[in-house]
């Protein structure tokens, strides 16, 4: 019989320890090989899935009030920059440019009259100058009559009636040449007070002319300004104008995206701000291609505020029942032009953006001196000149010769054409398009 003493101790499970030897080396090893990635990789990124496309949303206003006659372009149509998408009647617009037109050649031809006033003076003033010497003659011939009879007076050879007769010559001879002299310096006052109307400048410099030419110029604008144009080359969108509507100047009619030239809003929190600098690489992808199709842009620049801090209602955190929330900012980048091409954006869709943040020598913020992108268009450029070209027809064919446009006298007449009206009438699906 065995005491317990003798019973050997029971051996542990040899398989059970070596599986869990396993499993710890294991998950140490992805531990070590995750902290190594951490370290090597994920430590020089920072991501976000907060993040959207945004773009220039170009509003088509009229600048004028009007009644709708035509639309050409319908919800998602693709635009050209200048092409017309709204007409407006043009009927008070066409007879204000005639009147200002009318007003403007009557204000020539009357400048023209100041001209020719000037020189009807010289004129004047030559004539007034012959009658001042003849009458300067006369006086001196009757001055030597007299004193050639006033000796003779005493002896008798020369009656006192003839005498007296004489003398009375002469008085109304020197009358007759201060009225002569006075009607001479009368003239050349006239031609002064002519001269300051006209001296220095010719017609078409005319004040006169040219407060008529700018109400030609105003007039002629509002004109082109019935028929709204594209600033931008884009796609119609948010169009709410009807045919036969009455629209105020300054009232939304549509809106032109430029597709092209959309950028991405990506909001990081507060905490991976730090590492975040202008011009650094980001990789974005869209849902609505997939992970599949990669988006490649740069940092163009950092909100200078947080979203809570421009939001409608701002947050009020001096209370006494205050939680943290992590604050946003708005981090804008700058997409590849070639990508969207191949990919094109709408804006609002969700984007997901991963930042480079392994070089940290740049700015966080963007240097003063460097130049804006500028954002303009040279459509209505165009009504401008044409303006003027108009002006200076309108002068040179009532500007005779005495205008520096008188070349354009011989210039065709170009008045302002609007677009024939579409002779479709519109159908209850769509608007019938005038392209």
């Amino acid at each position: 019989m065995t005491t317990p003493s003798d019973t050997p101790a029971p051996q542990g499970n040899p398989a059970r320890k070596k599986a869990l030897t396993a499993v710890s080396a294991v998950v140490l090893a992805a531990g070590l090989g995750y902290a190594a990635y951490w370290a090597l990789v994920l430590n020089h990124f920072e991501t976000t899935d907060n993040a959207y496309v945004q773009g220039n949303v170009v509003q088509i206003t009229p600048q004028v009030a009007g009644t709708v006659v035509a639309i050409s372009a319908n919800d998602n149509d693709h635009v050209q920059a200048g092409q017309w998408l709204v007409r407006l009647d043009p009927t008070d617009a066409k007879i204000a440019l005639e009147q200002a037109e009318a007003q403007l050649a009557q204000t020539v031809r009357e400048v023209r009259t100041l001209y020719a006033n000037n020189r009807t003076q010289g004129a004047q003033i030559a004539l007034r100058e012959a009658d001042l010497a003849r009458a300067q003659a006369d006086l001196q011939r009757l001055q030597d009559d007299v004193a050639r009879r006033q000796p003779l007076v005493a002896s008798g050879a020369v009656g006192q009636e003839e005498f007296k007769h004489a003398t009375a010559q002469l008085a109304a001879a020197r009358s007759a040449t201060e009225a002569a002299r006075a009607a001479v310096l009368a003239a050349k006052e006239q031609l002064a007070s002519n001269q300051t109307l006209t001296e220095g400048i010719a017609v078409d410099q005319h004040p006169s002319v040219l407060r008529a030419s700018a109400r030609v110029r105003e007039a002629y604008v509002a004109l082109k300004r019935v028929e709204l144009q594209a600033p931008v080359a884009g796609y119609v969108a948010r169009r709410n104008v009807q045919l036969g509507q009455r629209v105020p100047a300054g009232s939304p009619l549509l809106s032109v995206i430029a597709l092209d030239q959309v950028w991405v809003d990506a909001n990081f929190k507060e905490s991976q701000l730090k590492n975040l600098r202008l011009g650094q690489p980001v990789e974005l992808s869209a849902d609505v291609y997939g992970k599949n199709v990669k988006y490649h842009g740069t940092i163009e620049g950092l909100g200078a505020g947080t979203g809570a801090a421009f939001a409608l209602l701002p947050a009020q955190n001096a209370t006494g029942n205050w939680i943290k929330v992590v604050q946003r900012v708005p981090v804008r980048v700058r997409l590849d032009a070639r990508e969207l091409v191949d990919h094109p954006l709408r804006l609002g869709l969700s984007m997901e953006a991963r930042v480079d943040v392994s070089k940290t020598d740049g700015r966080m913020l963007a240097d003063a001196a460097a130049a804006p992108q500028a954002v303009q268009t040279a459509v209505f450029e165009q009504d401008n000149r044409e303006a003027d070209t108009r002006v200076q027809q309108i002068i040179g064919q009532h500007g005779g010769g005495g205008s520096r446009t008188a070349a354009a006298t011989r210039a065709p007449s170009a008045k302002p054409s609007v677009p024939a009206l579409p002779a479709a009438p519109v159908s209850t699906g769509s608007v019938a398009l005038a392209r």
